[in-house]
């Protein structure tokens, strides 16, 4: 398995041969230092692929550069077919491409109902009913600011507030990040219906052991490059893989 190795339909998932995006070369630069190093990998539409990785792999720094946070100093993004190297984020939302950020990154001060409208800002704000019942506790304290809320509480309106956005691809970086398992466990269940309701994910985890067991395929970072990647499972499955990249993972 190598970077080389393009993704098609796999695993039970609902992928097809269509990519929905497309990173050829992406280099992201801090400065001299090089942060993300002529990475190349696709995301099918209807897939859910993930990127794992010690912390420094580089793995945040390209779902940014995706997303539109941080400007690529090489390579092209394209998405739905256009070429979005350089388009900004907020565009980018418009046409469908939604990211979950690292630390929800919520706003504490302001309401649930109030953090998901600012995620419907573009949208008619349909999906708003669809999120509270998916997380009814969402619904339940809609009128309290966002910080009473848990951590894992903060992580389901961090993704109700990329799903009110109505995305054909969803960014989720680190989404693991803080929770206890049982909630991870949610966290996870979610991303599944997601991925199930025709949304495509690319999901950046360093719970890798976790991440490839729910996603299609899997992109293995190391100092900024691809070292390794192919179907989840094969990644799984190979010894020198797990000894090599994943063997400090648990979950």
């Amino acid at each position: 398995m190598s970077e080389a190795t393009a993704p098609t339909a796999t695993g039970g998932g609902t992928a097809t041969a269509e990519p929905v995006l497309t990173v050829e070369g992406l280099e992201v630069s801090y400065g001299r230092v090089r942060a993300v190093r002529g990475v190349s990998f696709t995301v099918q539409r209807g897939g859910l692929v993930t990127l794992v990785g010690a912390n420094g792999a580089g793995k945040s720094s390209i779902i940014n550069a995706v997303s539109g946070v941080v400007r690529p100093s090489g390579g092209r993004i394209l998405f739905d077919g256009q070429d979005v190297t350089k388009t900004p984020a907020h565009t980018l939302v418009r046409r469908g491409l939604v990211q979950v950020p690292e630390g929800r990154q919520i706003l504490a001060s302001m309401t649930i109902e109030e953090n998901l409208q600012l995620g419907a800002w573009h949208s008619s704000g349909a999906r708003t009913d669809e999120v509270y019942d998916r997380f009814p506790v969402l619904a339940e304290r809609r009128a309290l600011p966002a910080g009473s809320l848990s951590g894992g509480e903060q992580q389901m309106l961090a993704i109700g507030r990329a799903l009110v956005a109505e995305p054909t691809l969803m960014l989720l970086d680190e989404p693991s990040m803080g929770l206890a398992p049982k909630v991870v466990d949610d966290v996870f269940r979610v991303i599944e219906e997601i991925r199930s309701g025709g949304t495509s994910v690319l999901l950046v985890e360093q719970n890798a052991r976790r991440a490839l067991r729910a996603a299609d395929h899997g992109y293995v970072l190391s100092s900024g490059e691809v070292a390794q990647s192919g179907p989840a499972d094969e990644l799984l499955a190979d010894e020198g893989i797990v000894a090599a990249y994943l063997g400090l993972e648990r979950g």
